[in-house]
């Protein structure tokens, strides 16, 4: 029985220890765009979003091409209600950036 116990706990041990954990860096909220700033070399952008739960404002860091096309062809603009994926350990940095109505 003995045996029995420690060969549990020591199956539990491994699977707490090699099992994925998910960051508290992950971040998700749905907003409205308040602004958004295209750097001048246009590979990058900073979108100020102010999230429907709370009123926080947050500023996303946006890198992605097919984003920052919708920018340059005003598919998301300003006053867009966005759906957003970010990871708060690396600046902010977007993972995924849609409009709530599609596009």
């Amino acid at each position: 029985m003995l045996k029995n116990l420690t060969v549990a706990v020591a199956l539990a041990l491994s699977v707490i220890a090699f099992s994925p954990v998910a960051t508290a860096a992950d971040a998700r909220m749905v907003g409205v765009i308040t602004e958004i700033k295209v750097a001048a070399d246009g590979k990058t952008a900073t979108a100020v979003v102010k999230n429907n739960r709370g009123g926080a404002m947050v500023n996303v860091l946006i890198s992605d091409t097919e984003t920052l096309d919708k920018f340059k062809d005003k598919r998301i603009v300003k006053g867009d209600e966005v759906r957003v994926r970010y990871d708060s350990a690396k600046d902010n940095l977007s993972s995924s950036f849609r409009k709530t109505a599609g596009c």
